[in-house]
């Protein structure tokens, strides 16, 4: 079953767009099946978690994190995470910037930007976002690469509000790449109940998980 979800899912990419299978507190045998089926992308949530599980599960996978980060965990995820999702907060950027210089390396990131309607959604506004590029902030980092943008829709069963979120997501990712930043090449936005219209507002990755692994066992 994963494995079919998986290869349904790849195929139905358009250009330019990637499936993150969000493997957050499932075992490391899904995680295995997802792999066998193709899949190299995995999204975890919890540094304890991922640290423990990379370590049993083959090395070409690539780790991306996708929570809420503390800046007392960034050391543990520095070393090996591929892409961090949710920088939202310029002291979290400068932590994940250090740690990397202590380990020699530069670590790509995305801004998380607050759209939703929800209050408990953490992130820069898009005002915030325009304003850290404009004032040339992120040259302070010299081990961080902010590659783009990531957000998340209200929850709501309202296709259109949904839309609209990820246009205005969209539309910053474009204003930011054409004027500050045109190294940009990820804006992470939809996950398993909005996916496809987050793709048809121009995502390069979504974030699926349930619909992939099925419920998680907490």
């Amino acid at each position: 079953m994963i494995k079919d979800r998986i290869i349904e899912l790849n195929s139905s990419m358009p250009a330019g767009a990637r499936l993150l299978a969000v493997s957050k507190f499932h075992p490391v045998e899904a995680i295995r099946e997802a792999y066998d089926a193709g899949q190299r992308l995995f999204g975890e949530s919890r540094v304890q978690e991922v640290v423990a599980k990379k370590d049993q599960l083959p090395a070409d996978i690539e780790w991306h994190f996708i929570g809420h980060l503390q800046t007392n965990k960034v050391k543990q995820l520095v070393p090996f995470v591929t892409l961090i999702h949710g920088v939202d907060t310029e002291h979290l950027l400068a932590e994940i910037d250090k740690q990397a210089a202590l380990c020699g390396r530069t670590v790509d990131c995305l801004l998380e930007v607050h759209v939703a309607r929800e209050e408990s959604k953490f992130g820069f506004s898009p005002e915030d976002v325009l304003r850290f590029f404009s004032e040339g902030a992120d040259r302070r980092y010299e081990h961080v690469r902010v590659v783009g943008i990531m957000g998340m829709a209200s929850h709501v069963d309202d296709d259109a509000a949904i839309r609209s979120e990820f246009k205005i997501l969209r539309s910053l990712y474009d204003e930011v790449k054409a004027k500050y930043a045109p190294w940009f090449r990820e804006l992470s936005m939809g996950m398993s109940g909005d996916y496809r219209i987050a793709l048809e507002e121009g995502s390069t990755m979504v974030r699926i998980g349930t619909y992939i692994f099925g419920e998680r066992n907490y």
